[in-house]
């Protein structure tokens, strides 16, 4: 239970602002945070980061000899596009920047997008996606699973090349390199719970645990009966084990860098008794542990559970492992003294100027803002159920995640429309607040296809019924093309296509009729997708626990559709 927030969706905000507070190395800028002393010179800059609710990561693991910055998203979502883009510009300084966050489709496309606007503005740009997950798919699939506590050492053994003099060729190899060599398996024993909400994302049965749990409330991919510490041991290290490299491979010399990592509610002192079976079986198999984690380090805010990682380690990769570091949440050895060099003026969003906009065009943008304002509280009305659907096998914060999104957009819209923008700003406007304000997979998607319906409006006309056609098709076509999905993946596009294709069919009709008999055909596509297996996103890893419950990101879409026919109307 989370007991202490104010506004539930100005939690992680909040959190960070009082980390920062609460360290004097640390200087937060919009989006996340960044060393309070500046990058040296020509030193490449690790900006690690992901959703909130699982510190130590990654806000605690910014400081020497690990992270320069951190972007920080809502709880469990990914930070935006715009948050990643200004935590990297804080944070580089002529040596380039890696990009490292865990492999959810969230955080590839924000931490993407941002990349692509960097490396625009001459910005050399790695990415590093962190794999760990043994449970979320096969040993030749390893680059494609989920990252959960692997984080850890991966972005350790980053930084402490860095430290140590690395470029960003040998930064980005070495960090490659410690991804490849990392396995994780955890197990969850209960649920947690989101701030705000009064039960937990999913619930594990007394007796019982959930195998292969995700670090986002998703639930395991099994369940079996919970056994003693010993046992439980066993399970994870002969799951971590089953993946070992033969002696010698890759300079692999039967040493390990060992994690044992609570999520939230397992205490130390159980964490313990677990880590002194794991190191007896290691030993066992002539492995030896080479300076343990044991507590939380990647945590799913008060979820009962824990994972073991394991990184095979050469020569080169333990080196990294046992360098020293200095950050709020990781402390290791003495860094060399260095004279820190201070921090110049921080980079910060500015604000742009309202373009002009004929009346005409004011008075569609006051119509946008009454459908965000529709939105909105459409999705207030639906964040509960689309929550539960979203918890049987997702993480459970989608409901949540529309809520801020299309709070956000209307807010900004609002703004807008009160400094006198026309339709097409009001529209950017909007997907850019939507995106930020909700963050994950669907604000990215959402936000960018109210930035492509804008593209397709003006600031000088008025937005006729074939404009509003025109709009929505191009904003699926965005969402299609940077999600990548495609009917019978069991995602948004499931319900989205369907609709795109009446459009396309009836845009010569008034705009109302043609998008309710598409809304029609949006929910009953979403409903169908109750019967696909997923095979994107976070439920693809749970397999068949996803039949029998509609896609939340389908259902939603084609409840909002069914609200703009009937508001057009």
């Amino acid at each position: 239970m989370t007991y202490l927030f104010d506004d539930p969706s100005a939690f992680a905000a909040d959190a960070v602002a009082g980390l920062v507070a609460s360290q004097e190395g640390l200087t937060q800028v919009h989006g996340g945070v960044v060393r309070t002393s500046a990058t040296p010179k020509g030193q490449p800059a690790l900006v690690i980061g992901g959703g909130s609710g699982h510190y130590p990561a990654f806000a605690g693991w910014v400081g020497r000899g690990m992270g320069h910055g951190a972007p920080c998203g809502n709880v469990f979502a990914s930070p935006s596009a715009s948050q990643v883009y200004s935590v990297a510009r804080n944070a580089e300084n002529g040596g380039g920047v890696i990009l490292g966050f865990g492999n959810y489709a969230g955080d590839v496309l924000h931490f993407g997008l941002a990349a692509q606007k960097l490396r625009a503005e001459g910005i050399d740009v790695r990415i590093v996606k962190v794999s760990d997950d043994i449970a979320s798919n096969t040993p030749e699939n390893h680059t494609d699973r989920r990252g959960i506590a692997g984080d850890l050492p991966v972005f350790k053994i980053a930084g402490a090349a860095i430290e140590a003099g690395a470029d960003l060729d040998e930064a980005e190899r070495i960090a490659n390199r410690a991804n490849e060599a990392t396995r994780s398996f955890g197990l969850a024993f209960d649920g947690c719970v989101l701030p705000g909400a009064d039960a937990p994302l999913f619930h594990v049965e007394d007796g019982t645990m959930g195998v292969g749990l995700g670090i986002h409330g998703e639930p395991g991919v099994r369940d079996e009966p919970l056994g003693t510490a010993a046992e439980v041991a066993t399970l994870l290290v002969d799951g971590v084990l089953a993946e070992e490299p033969e002696t010698g491979a890759n300079g692999y010399r039967k040493r390990a860098a060992v994690v044992v990592n609570g999520l939230g509610t397992v205490k130390y002192e159980e964490l313990f008794v677990v880590y002194g079976h794991v190191a007896r079986q290691l030993e066992a198999r002539g492995i030896t542990p080479v300076r343990p984690e044991v507590g939380e380090h990647v945590t799913s805010l008060d979820m009962a559970g824990l994972s073991l990682t394991l990184v095979y380690l050469d020569e080169e990769l333990e080196t990294h492992w046992l360098a020293p570091v200095d950050a709020p949440a990781l402390h290791r050895g003495a860094l060399p003294a260095r004279t820190e060099q201070a921090r110049g003026e921080l980079w910060a969003p500015g604000a742009d100027p309202i373009p002009e906009a004929t009346e005409e065009s004011r008075a569609s943008a006051r119509g946008i803002v009454g459908v965000l304002d529709l939105f909105a509280q459409v999705c207030a009305r639906e964040e509960e159920e689309l929550g539960r659907i979203d918890a049987i096998a997702g993480d459970g914060d989608h409901g949540q995640g529309m809520v801020y999104g299309t709070r956000g957009a209307s807010r900004a819209a609002q703004e807008a429309v009160a400094d006198g923008a026309g339709a097409r700003t009001a529209l950017v406007r909007a997907g850019e607040t939507w995106s930020e304000s909700a963050g994950g997979t669907s604000g990215a998607l959402w936000g960018a296809a109210l930035i492509a319906a804008g593209g397709v409006v003006s600031d000088h006309e008025e937005v006729d019924d074939r404009s509003i056609l025109e709009a929505l098709i191009a904003g699926i076509d965005t969402i299609a093309e940077l999600g990548g999905a495609r009917e019978g993946d069991k995602t948004m596009m499931d319900a989205a296509l369907p609709f795109r294709r009446v459009l396309d069919e009836r845009r010569d009709e008034p705009a109302a009729a043609v998008i309710t008999a598409a809304a029609d055909a949006a929910r009953e596509a979403a409903e169908a997708t109750a019967q696909i297996t997923a095979t994107l996103g976070r439920a693809r890893v749970l397999g068949d626990k996803s039949k029998g419950t509609p896609d939340p990101g389908a259902l939603s879409f084609s409840i909002l559709m069914a609200e703009l026919g009937a508001h057009l109307g």
